[in-house]
């Protein structure tokens, strides 16, 4: 490793992850900004195959987590921990960036001294076949391709922030996200309310690895995703505000349509009454309308036939958005806030200092119990 201060440090959170992490860090290595502009450190998050031995032949730093994984959250600000760099780049362990990210990301913060965060997409060529695995890839796409700009969350899959902002802001909040879920978007309101700006930048583009199958595409939506995200709107009083993270007032009227059709398709069914249908159709219908550019971009991309079985996975959507906010309303209000394990709170509330540490709190997280 070169005396040298680098401008920007990655940071690769990694579990069992010998089936991709080579490609994602050929795909670093491969990056057009020059190596001594940046490093590398991969951090091992408790695996038991061969992680960190291939990660070696890559990285700068390795650091090696014992067992079991405490998740990305608690990974990523490990290898913070162990940043020269003043930006630093975050990128999964799934994830293989375009030759040119790792530049554009130094161009950003070096053009954009105001710019606290900037965070690119996914492109329009994921290697994982299937229709699922399509379809998940190419919805990230295309999302982030049409809000590119000023943004009011952070993404962590291809991100990048400031160092003294991150520390500033408190960091991932690593007490309360133990898994993959919304620890990045958690974070970047923190960062937002730092006053710092968030730049979404579609052209910094990446491939993403994963393979979706149906049951982990509903699980991931609903329990690590939507339930985390309405909590957290709750939480933080915002869930009334037309920006609060994927939720427009559009989103919220199509997910309101296709609740009361399913109540109208419950209705013909033990009533057997076809006027039910009849209604419930109506109430689709505004739904399928409002979502023609989706299904025009994936009929663009991909073809008719395949454009035509998304309908389903994307009125599918709309029913997990209404079972989040039900199940993260009863949760905000009858629960409270997760709580950690009984030894992490203990030793956090008597200051004991080990590595490597305990799970903490982020700074400035508003995790609240009912009546708080």
């Amino acid at each position: 490793m070169s005396s040298a201060e680098p401008l920007l440090t990655v940071v690769v959170p990694a579990f069992n992850g010998t089936r991709v992490l080579p490609q994602a860090l050929a795909a670093l290595v491969a990056s057009d900004l020059p190596r001594e502009g940046w490093e590398l450190v991969v951090v091992d998050d408790g695996s038991t195959d061969e992680t960190a031995v291939l990660a070696a032949r890559y990285a700068d730093v390795v650091v090696r987590l014992p067992g079991p994984p405490r998740g990305p959250a608690y990974a990523r600000n490990r290898g913070v921990d162990s940043a020269r760099g003043e930006i630093v780049v975050f990128v999964d362990a799934d994830v293989c960036v375009h030759p040119d990210v790792l530049r554009r990301f130094a161009w950003a913060f070096a053009n954009e001294p105001d710019v606290g965060a900037v965070f690119g997409s996914y492109d329009t060529h994921p290697p994982a076949a299937g229709l699922i695995s399509q379809y998940r890839n190419l919805l990230h796409h295309y999302h982030h391709t049409r809000n590119p700009g000023e943004a009011e969350t952070f993404w962590a899959g291809c991100g990048a922030v400031r160092r003294a902002v991150f520390n500033a802001a408190g960091r991932f909040d690593e007490w309360h996200y133990r898994r993959p879920s919304i620890e990045d978007i958690e974070l970047g309101h923190r960062i937002r309310a730092q006053d710092q700006r968030i730049l979404l930048r579609p052209e910094i583009r990446c491939a993403h690895l994963k393979r979706w199958t149906l049951m982990n595409m509903l699980r991931t939506d609903l329990l690590d995703r939507g339930v985390p995200w309405m909590r957290l709107l709750l939480q933080e009083g915002k869930l009334s505000q037309r920006k609060s993270l994927n939720l427009k007032t559009i989103e919220k009227v199509n997910t309101a349509f296709i609740g009361l059709a399913l109540l109208a398709l419950a209705y013909a069914a033990l009533r057997r009454d076809a006027r039910g249908l009849v209604v419930a159709a109506l109430l689709v219908a505004p739904v399928l309308v409002a979502n023609l550019p989706l299904y025009g971009f994936f009929r663009r991309e991909r073809g008719l036939w395949f454009a035509l079985r998304i309908v389903p996975l994307n009125l599918a959507y709309y029913v997990l958005n209404g079972l989040s906010a039900v199940l993260g309303w009863c949760l905000h209000h009858l629960i409270g806030a997760p709580a950690p394990t009984p030894e992490v709170q203990a030793f956090t509330e008597v200051g004991v200092k080990r590595w490597p540490p305990l799970p903490a709190k982020a700074k400035g997280s508003v995790w609240l119990r009912p009546g708080e």
